[in-house]
């Protein structure tokens, strides 16, 4: 059955029509919105020309074949555009909420539609896999809310934040549609179906907005090539025959420098798939310098460097481990492969299940506690000053949700000692004063004034009360 409000376009004109640009204008199906916001935005972006040119080059690579797998499904062609908005058509992208790819998908949402999250590989970043997972996603909200425009505040809200605000609209005899649902909606959300609304009005017609499309022809860009053993990302690009960039633009997922995995498929152009293949034939060199080493104990870079022979700085590099960070027992590390070592694959199980776990080099001690009704991951991280990310890794959580009475697990740095022994000289120091004056140090630090005349204590409840009032 077809999602879009109109007929699929015929297959065969799919194949006659040669600009792919008219091919996305002609499987428009998503209701124009016509608002304030859409005008703001469309002016926006009409603007700031260069930049959309930027992203049509840029997204020029993976066009076609977002096109393609839309109109296989019967989704609206609006939707190839949706990119645009979410990434800038940039699979490297990472959000501050640590969403990647170019559809942006959160860790959690990743794994939810399948999509593998490990030290080798990021199937977020993948153009095949993300593309598919988010089409995937897409299509069961347009499930859930029968309407493409809430099915996107949904994609970029989440599917229960637009459920509620519906429940809320109901409840007051209020209409449901996106226009009417907006004033309830964060900013980010609210912009969201304009934003596309304004992109889908400057590719409809470029000329409105003195714009130029570049030709995009209706074919595909890359094709799909399988490889059987481990080879080197530089040596994958060489043997290609295509710059290393160009290389990387097309397989985003690979986190490390060795592509692993029997029947692992990689992206080349069209043009440089045979000679690829035929490079590949002909190469007698090794295919890959790198292998793995599984961590038995949680140590520095630096020790572990000098115990196995390897160079600490470029241990550092190729695992993108930050500075003063311990490497956790359990962990898998990327390592050269020592010289005249076999050829052999990394195995399979490891390719696929390695995990690098991190933390400070600082001391720090464990702190159990039960979350309040009250409680959230936000508040718990700004009470004890530590990020939600990492009480999330530290409690195994999947989700940004947490219970009432659920047990949580923190880690805490330790005040450092000689503050602690500066703390003890000092009310060592207050004990002998208050020995000789015949006061006790409480009337000691009472009698302490400043300049002001307010007493220690005084600042001391000044202090509290200001501290109370931040966190009420």
């Amino acid at each position: 059955m077809s999602n879009k409000s109109e007929p699929a376009q015929d297959d065969a004109l799919n194949f006659t029509e040669t600009n792919l640009w008219n091919r996305i204008r002609g499987g428009y199906a998503i209701p124009n919105l016509d608002n304030a916001l859409v005008t703001q935005q469309t002016n926006w972006y009409s603007n700031r020309i260069d930049y959309l040119m930027r992203i049509i080059q840029r997204g020029s690579r993976y066009l076609y074949h977002v096109v393609d797998a839309l109109d296989k499904r019967g989704m609206p062609t609006d939707l190839a555009l949706l990119p645009f908005i979410e990434s800038a058509f940039n699979p490297q992208a990472v959000s501050t909420a640590k969403a990647s790819g170019m559809w942006q998908f959160m860790p959690a949402t990743g794994r939810d539609f399948n999509l593998r999250q490990n030290i080798f590989k990021d199937d977020r970043r993948g153009v095949l896999d993300s593309t598919e997972a988010a089409l995937d996603y897409l299509q069961r909200l347009y499930g859930i809310f029968g309407d493409w425009q809430l099915a996107l505040a949904a994609y970029n809200w989440g599917e229960g934040s637009v459920q509620r605000a519906i429940k809320r609209q109901q409840a007051l005899g209020l209409p449901t549609d996106f226009d009417s649902l907006s004033a309830r909606m964060p900013n980010e959300t609210k912009n969201y179906v304009p934003k596309l609304q304004a992109v889908k009005n400057i590719i409809g017609n470029p000329e409105q907005f003195n714009m130029e499309l570049p030709k995009l022809e209706n074919a595909p860009y890359f094709t799909s090539v399988k490889k059987e053993r481990d080879i080197d990302v530089h040596l994958a690009a060489r043997l290609a025959e295509i710059p290393l960039s160009e290389f990387k633009a097309l397989n985003p997922q690979f986190n490390r420098p060795v592509i692993t995995g029997r029947n692992t498929t990689i992206l080349l152009p069209i043009s440089n798939a045979e000679l690829f293949s035929n490079n590949l034939l002909n190469w007698e060199g090794p295919l890959s310098h790198w292998t793995t080493l599984q961590v038995n104990k949680t140590e520095r870079v630096e020790s572990l460097a000098t115990r196995f022979g390897f160079q600490a700085d470029q241990l550092r590099e190729v695992n993108a481990i930050p500075a003063k960070m311990l490497v956790k027992a359990g962990s898998t590390l990327l390592v050269p492969k020592k010289e005249h070592s076999s050829e052999e694959n990394i195995p399979q199980h490891i390719a696929e299940q390695a995990q690098l776990n991190l933390e400070s080099g600082k001391r720090t001690k464990t702190l159990k506690l039960r979350a309040s009704s009250r409680d959230t991951l936000a508040s718990l991280a700004r009470r004890y000053h530590v990020s939600t990310s990492d009480i999330k890794s530290w409690n195994q959580l999947k989700r940004d949700q947490i219970k009432a009475g659920q047990s949580i697990v923190l880690q805490l740095p330790v005040t450092n000692p000689g503050k602690h022994l500066a703390a003890r000289g000092n009310d060592h120091a207050k004990g002998r004063l208050a020995k000789v004056t015949g006061k006790s140090a409480h009337h000691v630090a009472l009698a302490r004034t400043n300049k002001h005349g307010r007493t220690a204590s005084s600042k001391l409840l000044a202090s509290n009360s200001k501290r109370r009032k931040r966190s009420a």
